[in-house]
């Protein structure tokens, strides 16, 4: 019996091919997205921005704003493990989606005071929530495909590009409202899309039946049986429970990283310090994490020790990947922290005559031709579905109408001047465009014959990333103080950028998906986010320190240090290609 026959229900409403319950997710996961991205683009401008002024800011240095931001993106990667294992045992994954969703539109709502209180309490509201969002979402999607493998690709592909289309209107419109109205302005915004998506997403319950409800025994039962199933016999002894020593392990290890996360800002910031000053004679802060490292290796090490050899290499493999993995958002995250500062303070966004004419006529196509599309898709979504989901489909079209007013408002604006500075924030846009440009040519190669193996992707990817800030080293190299640099020099390295996230990142997920068995999957899913939560840290960590790099030597040299390391580690992880080739035992 076909998967269709088995669950007839599944195409009887279906918009592009899909069921419709699919682009509910679509627009839930792009307000979220669109709320998100709106706020995080603000964030270290609105820190580093001057406590006097039209906008004021706090005033703070690039290296405090890091520092805070740097520990709120590394537990955005580390909350979801655990939000994930919540919906998979008690509360379902519906129920997960609507109560991070909630968290943080409060977290939004609170940000939008821009006061110190309520900006704390906004970024704790924003961690937590997105613990329980984060990963939800794409089970609810993974289990409502689980009869459809074969649709799985194209329902993944029309997911991400919801993410990427909220990304780029949160940024753009919030970006905008806040540096042309006032910073609170951007981040209430954020919030207020934040709320309509999780109120369509709730109303929409009639077109998912029971998927994603709260697990029942009976289902709890049968995942623990297919996991067992999928033990070869004879492999029973290799199912390698957590033992004692293992939870100890994942315990201090966990303990000590958060203690670093919180002690980063808090002694910077507030000359709070909770960990020692000074540790084995070098700094409390690394000699801490130095050990939280080691004890965390020593917990990798023994579990992958105890599994069969086929098992044991793939799984070396993917850690191997995760190490490669922090070097590339290490470098690719500075687009939240040092280039919008870059973009801010260094860039010439100065326009007038011609080329503001230009400049305007690209912003209006870049702005309407997305919205027209994903406007002709909720139309066809509410033909689909109105009869069985009215509520949802009104407030879909709330949301619709809100941002073509904005945007409308925008580009009215922007035409009614005779000269005009492009908004940093702008910039930020252009990773979501060149995704969605570039992402279905990049996919093709890897269905053609010129598909590389895994450690060239990620080689490629890192070092195609390198070329853009190698670009902006070139840009910015020998400027003098109070000159700035062409914005094509930012425009291609987002392009250059963009590209190497296309190689690298979809690349990594998968990678974890082939080599792992689905009984170990969490475990090495926690090893891959804990690899990006320390990449987003070191990237703000280092970002924080564009200031004081620029001051003691260059501009240019602070970009070479994001063009050296990657192209380094590009290099090292292709040359350690037929190590891995083994060790993944025949998976590609």
């Amino acid at each position: 019996m076909s998967a269709e026959t088995a669950n007839p229900d599944f195409f009887k409403s279906k918009v592009l091919g899909h069921p419709s319950g699919l682009f509910v997710l679509f627009f839930t996961e792009m307000w979220e997205r669109f709320s998100f991205y709106g706020m995080r683009v603000l964030l270290i401008l609105f820190l580093t921005a001057a406590i006097t002024g039209n906008n004021p800011g706090w005033g703070w240095n690039a290296e405090n704003a890091g520092a805070l931001y740097g520990t709120y993106a590394m537990l955005l990667y580390i909350t979801p493990i655990f939000g994930g294992i919540i919906a998979d045992k008690y509360i379902g994954y519906r129920w997960a989606v609507v109560i991070g969703s909630i968290i943080m539109t409060l977290g939004h709502a609170f940000m939008a005071f821009d006061t110190p209180i309520f900006m704390y309490l906004g970024l704790a509201c924003l961690v937590i929530g997105t613990g329980f969002f984060k990963p939800n979402m794409t089970s609810i999607l993974s289990e409502m495909y689980k009869s459809f493998p074969e649709k799985k690709d194209g329902a993944y592909t029309i997911f991400y590009m919801g993410v990427n289309a909220g990304a780029f209107f949160g940024m753009m419109l919030c970006g905008y409202l806040a540096n042309n109205l006032g910073w609170h302005y951007g981040f209430g915004l954020a919030g207020i899309f934040m709320l309509l998506g999780t109120l369509q997403f709730w109303l929409a319950k009639p077109l998912f039946g029971n998927i994603g409800e709260v697990p029942t025994k009976e289902a709890t039962l049968a995942k623990a049986e297919a996991a067992k199933a999928e033990l070869k016999e004879g492999e029973e002894d290799k199912a390698n429970p957590f033992t004692v020593f293992d939870y100890v392990l994942i315990a201090l290890s966990t303990i000590i990283g958060l203690l670093y996360a919180f002690n980063d800002p808090l002694s910077k910031i507030g000359g709070i310090h909770i960990l020692p000053k000074k540790l084995f004679g070098m700094d409390g802060s690394i000699a801490v994490i130095v050990i939280g490292l080691v004890l965390f290796l020593i917990l990798v090490v023994s579990r992958v020790v105890r599994y069969s050899p086929v098992v044991r290499d793939r799984m070396i493999a993917v850690t191997i990947f995760a190490f490669f993995t922090i070097f590339f958002w290490m470098s690719f995250e500075q687009g939240a922290s040092s280039l919008v500062i870059f973009a801010r303070d260094n860039v010439d966004r100065t326009l007038f005559g011609p080329s503001l004419t230009t400049f305007n006529i690209i912003n209006t196509l870049l702005t309407v031709v997305p919205l027209v599309i994903i406007s002709w898709v909720l139309f066809l979504l509410a033909k689909q579905t109105f009869g069985k989901a009215p509520a949802s489909n009104i407030v879909l079209a709330i949301t619709f109408l809100g941002v073509w007013g904005v945007a409308i408002w925008m580009l009215n604006n922007e035409f009614s001047k005779s000269a005009s500075e492009i908004d940093p924030t702008w910039f930020s846009i252009l990773n979501s465009f060149f995704i969605i440009a570039l992402a279905s040519s990049v996919s093709k190669i890897w269905d053609s014959k010129f598909n590389p193996p895994a450690a060239v992707k990620y080689g490629l990817g890192l070092i195609i990333m390198a070329i853009g800030f190698g670009l902006l080293a070139y840009g910015s190299y020998g400027i003098q103080t109070g000159v700035k640099v062409s914005m094509i020099w930012l425009v291609l390295a987002y392009l250059f950028h963009t590209l190497g996230e296309l190689f690298l990142s979809p690349v990594g997920l998968s990678y974890v998906s082939k080599l792992v068995p689905a009984r170990m999957i969490a475990f090495m899913f926690g090893i891959w986010y804990l690899a990006i939560a320390i990449g987003n840290k070191l990237a703000a960590a280092v970002g924080g320190e564009i200031e004081n790099i620029t001051a003691q030597y260059s501009l240019s040299t602070f970009f070479l240090i994001f063009t050296i390391v990657p192209i380094a580690a590009g290099l090292l992880v292709m040359m350690l290609n037929p190590m891995l080739k083994k060790l993944m035992h025949g998976v590609k």
